[in-house]
């Protein structure tokens, strides 16, 4: 048995080696899925060239996995069974080493022909072949020209035809062999990072059980269509997105929302992909496929749509074109001084534009792909730049900054009812139209055994406001402050603003009014803890520049102040309804802010589409997710922190980028004014480094130190 050796060792991290070469990039791919089914790990990666592995953990489960490596047998290990698995799956890990494989083929043609064609080929042929291939180039400036435009291909074409033209038929060979290089490269690199996002961004699971003419059959998952019903079972992790139409559940969400309590789920409920059945049988029908996803919807639109580009991307762009017809100058001007084509062609082969232009797109997609891995799902790369620009954050306050798992703290009747009967009638009537604080009042008259009949008409629900209904021949209602006394008119008393007083003073978030006929029955206080994060949050956001940081909610003043006080928020609005919360966004931006909007429910929509950038928590309402611009899939409020910081340092790669390469074109261009530099080290100098922004351009913004991870683990 092939014994191993820990090359590094460290807690929560270890690197074990078996020896250059003792496995393939199948086997490398197959052993990362059988040591992550099998061992207590949380990833493992594999390099076939050194045999190694890096594998992270949780401190407290070291001595199992030694023990699971120790009696790990490498030798006999067979990796069939997990390539027919990858394969029908389209693992993007073995898509990207079969890309690799396929680039490195290209190249290696390359090569090969241009020097196997050196040695074979009479002199007059090969300038032939060269001209042939530089027919492509010329034809590229033609068209850029017809189009009004001088830009890169026309600055390539005239290097190449200008090189032929003075009979220096090698060096157009150069220039084309380098080209064909870089646009290689550049190829390469875009397609590994966008099958990177796509990796992270992607759920990979290998069969389902379907329901089909009354038989239990496995199919692959790519087989699935709409429509299809999918069986899962305890222990198994939901394959997709649809909706119950039989069974019933306990559903683990806590991979999906960051919620650590199960949840119970029955017919007509909805689930989704990536979370686990603890305890059941549900029947799923697929509602989307799974290229059809939200996720897949998320990276189509990323590589194919220009309006989500950040703007510092197509300035970037647009200013590296504009560069060029000063090359042309520069080329005409040392043509003129010095009258060698030769010397003026080292100009020609030098732009800014490739290496901006590419560069640029890669931060923009690398930062998109890392904030993927740190749970936060972004739309668009010009989200990315606006969240480095915000000077001003607004939170809706319930299921944002609190828990949204609100619970009954005490119930004041009036006008002769009795404690129990204002809770049963408040339950009666929220059951019909279950929300956060809905729930809280049922629940409560659950748990105290008031249990009741429906003695009452069809309830209205009014939105934004409460609930309306006739009982025993009377109005009844139950909502906001504002839609009690004075949408409906009920009086207020002395009596009555001295209960609210007394609640208010207890700590009650909310206050819900339940009036009967056309007098209160009663007042029931609400509490709604907040986030273990939420102020941590708060003031790491003022620390990383936002001056204004606002939070708006319907809550009465002295519920909103208390919350205030405890987030160390001073900003802030209360008895706020969804049009007040968008006009308030609008004011802002009209006052020269850039706004973030984070909420979660059906009411912060309209603020959301206002918002410069909006954010939304993965546990949030449906139209919240689809319509925000970022979401948490976390649920912790603490990636907004990292999201901000992922932001401001990708600009300033960008701005770094901008400058480096500036900096050096310019001199290259300098050397060859002078004559210090031939074309064809121009040309490789540049298209070098090139490819070196671009590499450059793919390595981690942040590192997320173990504090920081602690600190998360311990907020869920």
């Amino acid at each position: 048995m092939k014994s191993y050796k820990i090359v590094f060792d460290m807690p929560g991290r270890l690197r074990i080696r078996y020896g250059n070469y003792a496995f393939d990039s199948e086997t490398a791919v197959a052993l990362r899925y059988e040591i992550k089914r099998k061992a207590p790990v949380t990833d493992v990666q594999a390099n076939d060239i050194t045999g190694s592995l890096l594998i992270t953990y949780e401190q407290e489960n070291r001595d199992e996995l030694i023990s699971y490596l120790d009696d790990f047998d490498l030798d006999g290990f067979d990796k069939r069974p997990y390539m027919a698995l990858i394969r029908e799956n389209n693992s993007y890990e073995l898509m990207q080493k079969e890309m690799s494989r396929a680039y490195v083929k290209k190249f290696a043609k390359m090569i090969g022909r241009r020097y196997i064609l050196r040695l074979l080929l009479p002199v007059p042929c090969r300038r032939v072949m060269i001209a042939i291939k530089a027919a492509k180039y010329i034809k590229a400036g033609l068209i850029s020209l017809k189009s009004g435009h001088i830009d890169v291909p026309v600055l390539d074409a005239t290097s190449i035809t200008t090189s032929m033209l003075n009979g220096n038929f090698k060096t157009a060979r150069d220039i084309m062999f380098l080209l064909s290089i870089s646009e290689l490269l550049e190829d390469y690199t875009k397609k590994k990072t966008s099958l990177q996002l796509k990796e992270t961004l992607s759920l990979n699971i290998d069969k389902v059980w379907i329901l089909r003419e009354e038989q239990e059959i496995q199919i692959p998952t790519a087989e699935l269509n709409k429509g299809d019903i999918v069986i899962v079972n305890t222990g198994q992790m939901v394959p997709v997105d649809g909706e119950i139409q039989a069974g019933e559940a306990m559903i683990n969400e806590s991979s999906f929302t960051g919620e650590p309590l199960s949840k119970h789920v029955s017919c007509d409920d909805t689930v989704f992909a990536g979370t686990v059945v603890e305890e059941g049988r549900i029947f799923v029908k697929v509602r989307n496929l799974q290229s059809e996803s939200r996720i897949n919807k998320i990276v189509d639109m990323i590589d194919s749509n220009e309006s989500l580009k950040a703007s510092i991307q197509s300035k970037a762009e647009h200013l590296a074109d504009s560069i060029v017809p000063y090359s042309f100058l520069a080329f005409f001007g040392l043509l003129a001084a010095t009258r060698s084509l030769t010397r003026a062609c080292s100009v020609l082969l030098v732009d800014y534009s490739c290496a901006i232009k590419l560069s640029t797109s890669i931060s923009v997609i690398s930062a998109m792909q890392e904030a993927g891995k740190q749970s936060i799902m972004i739309k668009g790369g010009k989200y990315l730049e606006s969240m480095a620009e915000a000077d001003t954050i607004v939170f809706d306050k319930t299921g944002t900054l609190t828990n949204a798992s609100p619970f009954v703290k005490t119930v004041m009747p009036c006008e002769g009812y009795t404690r129990n009967e204002v809770l049963k009638i408040a339950a009666c009537l929220e059951e019909h139209f279950p929300h956060s604080v809905a729930n809280a009042i049922v629940k409560q008259a659950q748990t105290e055994g008031l249990n009741h009949r429906e003695e009452h008409a069809k309830v209205e629900y009014i939105i934004a406001h409460g609930i309306a209904t006739s009982l025993y021949g009377k109005r009844t209602i139950i909502g906001s402050e504002h839609f009690i006394f004075e949408d409906e008119g009920i009086k207020r008393t002395a009596e009555i603003d001295g209960m609210i007083e007394t609640l208010q003073k207890e700590g009650a978030n909310s206050l819900i009014y339940l009036a009967v006929g056309d007098s209160l029955a009663g007042i029931i206080s609400i509490y709604d803890p907040l986030k273990p994060e939420s102020a941590a949050t708060v003031q790491q956001l003022r620390e990383a520049g936002f001056n204004h940081i606002v939070m708006l909610t319907g809550d009465c003043e002295n519920a909103a102040s208390h919350i205030a006080d405890e987030l160390g928020i001073t900003e802030y609005r209360s008895g706020m309804l969804p049009e007040g919360k968008a006009e308030y966004i609008k004011q802002l931006k009209s006052e020269g802010h850039t706004v973030v909007m984070v909420g979660d429910g059906v009411n912060d929509t309209p603020a959301l589409s206002c918002a410069d950038v909006s954010i939304s928590m993965q546990d949030s309402s449906d139209i919240a997710r689809e319509l925000a611009d970022v979401t948490l899939t976390s649920g912790n409020l603490a990636d907004i922190v990292t999201f901000r910081e992922l932001s401001v340092c990708l600009m300033n790669r960008i701005k770094n980028n901008y400058t480096g390469i500036v900096t050096f074109n310019s001199v290259l261009i300098g050397g060859g004014l002078l004559g210090l530099l031939q074309p064809g080290t121009s040309a490789f100098l540049h298209n070098a480094s090139t490819f070196g922004f671009a590499i450059s351009s793919t390595r981690k913004l942040i590192k997320e130190d173990k504090s920081k991870q602690d600190n998360k683990k311990s907020s869920l």
